[in-house]
This record gives C-alpha cells, structure tokens and sequence, in this order.
C-alpha cells in the first residue's frame, strides 16, 4: 500500500462524532474510559442520551471547561464530568445492578483486537507489564443491548486490530457488533466483518490490506464522511 494512512485517517474526536450519530434518543449509555468518553461531546441536535458512568453517576454531561471543574464529580476514569438535569448518584453497587441487569441500551469501548466473531480484547496485551485485571468492561459487554468499539484501525506498528482471531485476553465473546475506525465503519454479524462505509481516499483493497479477517459487503458502501472536529 502506497497510501499513507496518516494523511488521510479519521482524528479520534471524528471517530467520536461519527459514534455519537447512532445512539437512538433516551438511549442509556456507558462509554469505556479514555478515547470512548469524547463520544458524550457530539449528541446530535434534538437527540438526548443518558450517560451512565461505573462509580455511580446517571446523566453525566459533556466535560467541564479547564479551570471549571468540580473534583468532586467525576466519572470512572477520574476525569472531571458535568451533570445534566435530571442527574441522580448511587452507590457502585447499585450501579453495577444497572450494568448487569441489562438497563443500558449501548456500551461504547476501545479496543486492542477485536475478531470478525465479535470478540473483544481491549483490556491486557498479555505482556508482562500489563493492567492486572479486566475491571468493568467484562461487565459491561456481556450486559449491554448493543456493544460497539471506536478504534484506530491500525496499531502505532501498522498491525491490524481488526482480526480472524483475537490473540490477547479476552474482555468478552461474541459481544461487538460495530466498529467505527478511523477508516471505516464495519458491522460484525454471523462471524463476518461487514463493510458499511469508508473513507472515500481508500480503496477496498487498500483497506482490505491493513484489516486482518476478510472484508464482506452486503449491499452498497457509503462514504464515511465527518466534519473536521
């Protein structure tokens, strides 16, 4: 591949943006911590989402502007949150209850691999130096209605993180069914990667060539087209 995929792929906050396009209105959400959390900034005008939050927060906000922060609200990440009208607190228990009990309508996470089965690793590398332990997000993908990932579509090495197989720890099995990269969107269904929308500036074979399991198409391939964020 001659093209460089760093002059033309989506920023994470595009990425975000386009995520932040499928959540239906009233939907109850939980975003994975770090790059998923920017998805809260790009609600579409007139649609409402319901931000759940691990440490026991319901109806979080987009965050604070540097200097206006409020340490003593924050989300599971420790990053300093607002709160929208209506926003209630609970114990981390009763917040796990929402988790499990299947109340949220659409868990959004990173991902180091994730399998043209669905599965998910996004936890541990299996290095030796790794975070010990998988915390919420096991939780979370096996309880949510929908699980969806936004990822770079590469690693920092050029590796795909699109897979046949998931070489890593897993987080969860079979539990992802869209992903929003920074070159495309891909839906997973019936142990495919379905290709829904690219970038216009890449080829299929192009795209094809940095993703690790087969590519399908069941349909027409839109543009993957974003505003500059």
């Amino acid at each position: 591949m001659t093209l460089s995929l760093d002059s033309i792929k989506l920023t994470n906050a595009q990425i975000a943006w386009r995520a932040a396009q499928d959540i239906e209105d009233g939907a109850y959400v939980n975003l994975g911590i770090g790059f998923p959390e920017m998805v809260a900034k790009y609600q579409p005008a007139g649609r409402e989402a319901i931000f759940h939050t691990e440490n026991g927060v319901l109806g979080f906000g987009k965050a604070p502007a540097e200097g206006d922060e409020d340490w003593d609200l924050i989300n599971a990440g420790k990053k300093a949150i607002t709160l929208n009208p209506g926003a209630s607190f609970f114990h981390h228990a009763d917040s796990f209850a929402m988790v499990r009990g299947g109340h949220l309508d659409v868990a959004i996470l990173g991902a180091f691999q994730i399998a043209q089965n669905g599965d998910l690793a996004n936890w541990s590398t299996g290095g030796a130096n790794s975070i010990p332990a998988v915390g919420g997000a096991m939780d979370l993908v096996q309880s949510a209605k929908r699980v969806a990932v936004v990822t770079d579509h590469v690693t920092k090495k050029g590796e795909p993180k699109l897979v046949d197989r998931c070489t890593m720890p897993l987080t969860g099995v079979g539990c992802v069914t869209r992903v929003y990269s920074s070159l495309a969107v891909v839906d997973i269904a019936d142990g495919h990667f379905i290709l829904r929308e690219k970038l216009p500036a890449i080829s299929f074979d192009d795209l094809q060539s940095v993703t690790g399991g087969e590519l399908t198409v069941d349909g027409s391939v839109a543009d993957l087209i974003v505003p500059e964020q």
